[in-house]
């Protein structure tokens, strides 16, 4: 017999084994056939050809082909069909018939014989008559589950046709045995009952009865006997289980379930649990329902596996976590499954678990943080709450038993292929961005929701959504990008604060915290750095939009998309409300942003011909389906918004997109004949009115004005909104009527400047000087006597209980019109001053006395202190969500904390009377006392002292506010420096007034240039506001350094009276240091003083903080120190300084000193550190500058206070990187230029108080050991206390060390250095007789330093080293000695040097 070849056989055993088998002449067991190529024309097939003629099997040849293939030459390169195609040349009338005959020239190598398949051994069967037209559609039902007999997967097809075949069997066995009786063919053919098929066990299952493997079933070994292999397999598996312990086998299990994937170990752990049996009749229903046993056993072995999953919920949840459930069984499933279903002939309980009832929220009794869950309307669902699952909160998400959504949820829902699942998604993240926003979450969520839903890529996702091309969910995620961005009660604050004094004008709502410029930039040369532009163009769009999210936005295309869903898509009125809402907050955004609105093609456009028509069909409900053609408040106020940001942009939209039309439209028609809802057309009305006063704020529209004076000054005439009897209907007609005056306000303004543009035209040839506006003085001066008689009629309404509201709300308006009159009246040539003194003392006795005096008028006054943003700083406070990227003025806090920002707010009304009772007393200073009642009230004097010590914090929320209660303030300081040389009870406030002058000064914001100015130039300085120099605190100041036995200088007091006498030069020197900011002032004067046609732009700058920094007084000091002594290194002498140096730090000092002496609190901003490191500029300016006699006065007297107050030298002082480094610079300086001056020693002292960082000591003792010699100060001259140096003991090591080594070495003599000599000596000696526990490294030196000292040769540094007692500055020596060593002191140097001599003075 032939062996069979094996793998270890060579191939010359291989051939040898062919041999033989050849030799045999055996029939082999695999016949190989090679078929033939028809591309190559192979003709392999030749043999079977023969064998398929010996079949005799009909054979159908095609006509004029041969009957063999012909021999085909080899096949060119494949190359592409279609690419040969295209670039064959084809002609038009070239028939495709012979194109085919011509390429398919190979047919034969297809069609060559066609072979009939022998059926002679199948039985035909003709087919059954039926008395249906067409056969029986299959059904399931009809099926029978014959397939379950096979372990094996049988499609339904397969199994009809086996069940076919099993009764053609049946038919023809009884066909066959007609002689049988009819009993045993019912037998033969039926001789199992049905339910075998549902109990018959395959190999497998008996393998699992006796105990076979569970998983393994050995089909895949390809062996006759698999199932015995596969059960020797199990019984070694289970006699290795048996030899090993219970530990071991624990081991292994773990290392299995760290190798194998969770996943598996599931899958494994499911098949046990389907396939452990529990008896032969319950076999079916152990697959479908796992036993009990085996589930809890599951559970038993996770929890044995990962113990610490839930220990930290088992710790603190006492007894609320949900028990394991069993798995879904059929009984329990709503809808019981039928056999006929397709594939659910088994049961999949992993499958079915959400099929069950949702279990209760667990009750977290923990203080652990959960995932915030919201609703569809954006409400916060608390973890706990149980909510039924109709109301469509309940999902498979990873928490399916809580409802509600959480953000990472909504995140993927918004990625949804259904429409309605976007849509949705989007709509619930508008409503929980609108909650955000007025600060809902605020005292329920960790965290900032817009923060972080911004850091999730929240402006991305509405970005995309808004391409989406689903109405639905465009509409959806505009109404988001409209909750994210715009703030509805800002606006209204906004809009609420138009009349106010230079109310029009808004800081840009730019980001504060901007990214520090690439450090990449500093050795590059200036012409090849980029601009900011170009920087902001490489950026990608997600770092624009971390910064600042209207920029991202703006680089995403956004306005673009913005348009075409207005111009093409044309959406319902609340899309089209939104969309202008954004445009608006974009608007506010910058300057560029809104040039780039102006810019996008088509987009304003499109939104005044659709929005803004000139005519229009009127709506015929009151809410119109479509917005389209019919005019909106909200696209005139984007006009408004738009022209404030810039003289040029308020020109393009009069000019080029028709604003000038739009406005006579819409001002000169009555808002009834509009052909609107009322509401609407009172809004159309007052912003179109908003819309001109921002264009005459710019001198331009004045045509306009002349064209429509007879409409504008019916208007005025009629403007009596009191008397109305619609309560919902008069808070819009209050603000046409303030907007109306608003508007005559600048037109007034601005035919004040014609005569002064006249002159400068004329002087300046037209050259930088803009032209006359075509208003004069002359077009103005019929509003005044109506404007007054309104004013009048309002003033009389606040006795009227139902129109005081009213009245207080309109006479700022007329109060500001009659101040803008009068201020620009004295300026005209047509001006009459007894008429205008009469005009004057009748508006003060008739308007003025009995506003003032008004009960209303007090209620307003006493409520400023409360409601004050300066005096109150909880107010600006971001108790709510605020966003780096997205600043917002946070008005939704500001309204429910107080009514500074509302239509009762206390400012405006204060701030009108008092510019106009300045700006009267300007003119007629007679009628100046008759206004101190008003400033002497109780509720003006507290709120002025609450003004003093408090340093309001600065952002866009609290910065709006600020700048008009910093118009307050200024105006009420400005009547109080007019009445107080004249009023005695006034004057006696006048530190309180000086005192809060010098705190509004270093609180005025950008475009508050021109208060700063005028603060300096006529308040700050002034001697009427300084009573202390009148009242002999100069010489009381003298009086009291009498007790000083010796004067090196002269006292604080003759410093203090030279000071008072040099005001004004003092005064000349700071603005002489100010006038870099020239341009902003001559800016913020304009705006101030109403000079419209040299004014810009309504924006003000960026609000970067303060105008003036907090240590101003120190200006000329730091601004001499950044010219010389930082470029050149503090060498130049006093006569190489720029012209008048001297003069500029003295002045600076005397200032200081006025300030430290009488008005502390002024400098108590600015740190004690910070006051070191900038009065040391004195010392780095210059090389001799300190030692000018003035200087040297004025800086010892400084000096001297400074040392009375804590210094915190480890924290760097503003501007500085650390104190440290400028301590090194003044060494230097010192050891340079010092000459051993003891004011410059002083200085080099102070740092070295044991108090502070061991450091500074270390760089004078180690690296500037040449200071020690020029060190001269002397213990009498020393203004701080020996103590602070000697006390606590130092515990530096190597400092101790370096005091040893220059003392042992002569670099620190008594002579040269007095108070650092003591200051050394106290240390070792503490140091050397310490006994206190230490390491032991630090022992051995104490022994080492002692037995150094005890052998010196110096007896006098010997004696003071070993025999110092206590620091006494009083002495020569400055401390006390022993005249013997104390016993304990002995004993520990005999202990070391080990002998008994006692020690004594040598």
């Amino acid at each position: 017999m032939l062996r069979r070849p094996t793998s270890a056989d060579s191939e010359a055993d291989l051939l040898q084994q062919q041999r033989e088998f050849l030799a045999t002449g055996g029939r082999p067991t695999v016949t190989v056939v090679k078929r033939p190529d028809k591309r190559r024309g192979d003709t392999a097939g030749a043999d079977v050809g023969h064998e398929e003629q010996d079949n005799q099997r009909d054979v159908v040849t095609i006509e004029d082909l041969p009957d063999q293939i012909p021999t085909l030459t080899p096949a060119p390169p494949k190359k592409s069909r279609f690419k040969q195609e295209k670039n064959r040349v084809r002609f038009e009338d070239e028939d495709p018939e012979e194109r085919l005959d011509r390429h398919d020239t190979h047919i034969t190598a297809v069609l060559s014989r066609i072979i009939e398949r022998d059926t002679s051994a199948i039985p035909v069967s003709l087919p059954s008559f039926t008395s249906t037209a067409f056969p029986k559609v299959l059904h399931r039902s009809v099926v029978k589950s014959e397939g379950q007999e096979s372990r094996g997967r049988k499609s339904i097809f397969a199994r009809q046709i086996a069940s076919q075949r099993t009764n053609k069997d049946v038919t023809q066995c009884s066909s066959g045995c007609e002689t049988r009786d009819q009993s045993c063919k019912a037998t033969n053919v039926f001789s199992q009952p049905p339910e075998s098929m549902h109990t018959e066990k395959s190999t497998s299952d008996v393998m699992d009865a006796v105990g076979g493997p569970l998983l393994v079933s050995g089909q895949g070994l390809g062996i006759a006997n698999s199932a015995m292999e596969t059960t020797k397999i199990h019984q070694e598996n289970q006699a290795k289980l048996q030899a090993m312990s219970q530990s071991e086998i624990l081991e292994e299990q773990m290392k299995l379930l760290a190798q194998l994937d969770s996943r598996l170990v599931d899958f494994v752990r499911s098949r046990k649990a389907q396939k452990t049996p529990s008896g032969p009749a319950q076999l079916e229903v152990s697959v479908n329902k796992p036993s009990s046993s085996s589930t809890a056993l599951d559970y038993t072995t996770q929890d044995e596996e990962f113990p610490g999953v839930a220990m930290e919920d088992d710790q603190e949840e006492d007894g609320n976590q949900p028990e394991v459930q069993p798995p879904v069984i059929e009984d329990e499933l709503p809808i019981k499954p039928q056999k006929d279903w397709l594939h659910m002939d088994k049961l999949e309980p992993e499958k079915l678990e959400w099929t069950r009832d949702l279990p209760p929220p667990k009750k977290q009794s923990t203080k652990k943080a959960m995932q915030a869950r919201f609703d569809f309307a954006g409400t916060l669902i608390p973890p706990n709450k149980d909510l039924p699952t109709h109301l469509g909160l309940h999902h498979h998400g990873e928490e399916p038993e809580l409802a509600g959504y959480s953000l990472q949820e909504l995140f993927i829902l918004s990625r949804s292929q259904l429409n309605q699942q976007r849509s949705l998604a989007v709509s619930t993240l508008a409503n929980i961005l609108s909650k955000a926003r007025v600060g809902e979450y605020t005292a329920f969520l960790k965290g900032s929701v817009l923060s972080s839903l911004l850091d999730a890529g929240l402006l991305f996702l509405l970005r995309f959504s808004l391409d989406d091309g689903v109405e639905g969910v465009m509409s959806a995620a505009v109404h988001a990008l409209r909750a994210l961005l715009v703030s509805s009660d800002d606006e209204e604050c906004l809009d609420n604060a138009f009349s106010w004094m230079l109310g029009m004008a808004t800081f840009p709502l730019l980001p504060t915290a901007q990214e520090d410029e690439d450090e990449d930039d500093e050795n590059i040369d200036e012409s090849m750095k980029l601009s900011a532009k170009e920087k902001e163009e490489m950026k990608a769009d997600h770092d624009v939009a971390r910064q600042d999210v209207i920029k991202g936005f703006l680089k995403m295309q956004g306005l673009p998309r913005l348009r075409y869903i207005l111009e093409v898509v044309r959406p319902p009125p609340r899309v089209v409300l939104d969309i202008l809402e954004i445009l608006i907050r974009i608007a506010r955004h910058s300057t560029a942003a809104a040039a780039q609105i102006l810019d996008c093609p088509r987009l304003m456009g499109t939104v005044i011909s659709e929005f803004l028509p000139v005519s229009w069909t009127p709506p015929t409900s009151q809410a119109p389906s479509s917005l389209y053609g019919l005019p909106v408040a909200l696209a005139m106020k984007l006009l408004r918004v738009l022209a404030s940001a810039g003289r040029h942009a308020c020109a393009r939209i009069l000019n080029s997109l028709g604003g000038k039309e739009l406005l006579s439209r819409f001002v000169v028609e009555e808002p009834s004949e509009m052909l609107l809802e009322p509401g609407e057309a009172l809004r159309c009305s007052t912003e179109a009115l908003k819309m001109f006063a921002v264009a005459a704020g710019y001198g331009q529209a004045c045509n306009l004005y002349l064209e429509l004076y007879p409409v504008l000054v019916r208007r005025l005439q009629a403007a009596n909104p009191t008397c109305s009897s619609s309560e919902v209907v008069i808070p819009l007609e209050l603000d046409r009527v303030r907007a109306l005056v608003v508007l005559l306000t600048r037109v007034t303004h601005t035919a004040g400047c014609c005569e002064e543009l006249q002159r400068g035209l004329v002087s300046s040839q037209g050259t930088d000087c803009p032209p006359p506006p075509p208003v004069s003085w002359s077009h103005v001066t019929g509003l005044q006597p109506t404007v007054l008689g309104l004013l009048k009629g309002c003033v009389r309404a606040l006795s009227i209980p139902g129109q005081m509201s009213s009245a207080l709300i309109l006479i700022p308006s007329y109060l500001l019109y009659m101040e803008a009159y009068y201020s620009q009246l004295s300026e005209q040539s047509s001006f009459q001053p007894v008429q205008c003194l009469q005009e004057l003392e009748s508006l003060t006795s008739e308007v003025l006395m009995p506003l003032i005096t008004h009960h209303a008028m007090q209620n307003m006054t006493s409520n400023i202190r409360s409601n004050s943003m300066i005096c109150n700083p909880g107010l600006s406070a971001a108790g709510w969500e605020v966003v780096p990227s997205l600043p917002g003025l946070c008005c939704s806090k500001l309204k429910t904390t107080s009514n500074l920002a509302g239509p009762n707010s206390p400012l405006p009304l204060p701030i009108a009377l008092l510019h106009l009772l300045n700006t009267i007393t300007s003119i007629h200073k007679g009628l100046t006392k008759k206004f101190g009642s008003f400033l002497l009230s109780d509720s003006v004097l507290s709120y002025l002292r609450s003004c003093i010590g408090v340093t309001p914090s600065v952002s866009p929320m609290s910065a709006w506010i600020l700048r008009h209660e910093h118009h307050l303030l200024y105006f009420l300081l400005r009547l109080a420096h007019k009445l107080v040389p004249v009023d005695p009870e006034v004057a006696k406030h006048a530190s309180l007034f000086h005192q809060v002058s010098l705190a509004l000064l270093s609180w005025l914001l950008p475009g508050s240039e021109h208060l700063a100015h005028e603060l300096i130039s006529i308040m700050i300085f002034s001697h009427n506001l300084l009573p202390e120099g009148s009242r002999g605190e100069p010489e009381l100041a003298a009086l009291a350094e009498l007790q000083l036995k010796e004067k090196a200088s002269p006292g604080v007091g003759v410093l203090l009276r030279d000071a008072l006498l040099h005001l004004p030069s003092i005064r000349g020197c700071y603005l002489t240091h100010l006038a870099h900011m020239e341009p902003a002032v001559l800016t913020s004067r304009d705006r101030y003083l109403g000079r419209t046609p040299w004014l810009t732009s309504h924006l003000l700058p960026e609000l970067t903080g303060p105008s003036l920094p907090s240590d101003w007084p120190f200006l000329p000091l730091i601004s001499l120190y950044e010219r010389m002594g930082w470029s050149a290194g503090g060498g130049q002498q006093v006569e190489s300084l720029p012209a008048g140096s001297v003069e500029s730090v003295t002045h600076c000092l005397q200032w200081l000193l006025v300030l430290e002496s009488w008005r502390g609190q002024a400098l108590s901003v600015v740190p004690p550190v910070a006051k070191l490191a900038r009065l040391a500029c004195v010392f780095l300016c210059s090389s001799d500058l300190f030692l000018e006699k003035p200087v040297q006065e004025l800086t010892w007297a400084l000096f001297r206070g400074l040392t009375l107050e804590v210094l915190d030298l480890n924290s760097p002082p503003p501007g500085l990187a650390s104190f440290h480094d400028l301590y090194s610079a003044l060494l230097a300086q010192y050891e340079a230029v010092s000459f051993g001056d003891p004011l410059f020693g002083c200085f080099m002292l102070l740092p070295l108080q044991r108090r502070y960082s061991v450091t500074m000591r270390l760089a004078v003792f180690g690296e500037h050991v040449g200071v020690l010699r020029s060190l001269g100060v002397s213990l009498q001259k020393l203004p701080i206390p020996l103590e602070k140096f000697t006390s606590p003991m130092e515990d530096s090591l190597p400092l101790l060390k370096l005091y040893f080594r220059v003392l042992v070495t002569g670099a620190l003599k008594r002579n040269w250095c007095p108070v650092l000599y003591v200051v050394a000596v106290a240390h070792l000696n503490a140091f050397i007789f310490s006994q206190d526990p230490v390491a032991e490294e630090v022992e051995a030196t104490r022994r080492s330093l002692l037995r150094k000292t005890h052998y010196l040769t110096d007896e006098v540094l010997r004696n003071h080293l070993l025999f110092f007692h206590l620091p006494q500055q009083e002495t020569e020596l400055g401390f006390s000695t022993y005249e013997e060593l104390p016993p304990i002191r002995a004993r520990r140097l005999e202990s070391i040097l080990g002998t008994g001599e006692k020690m004594e003075k040598r």
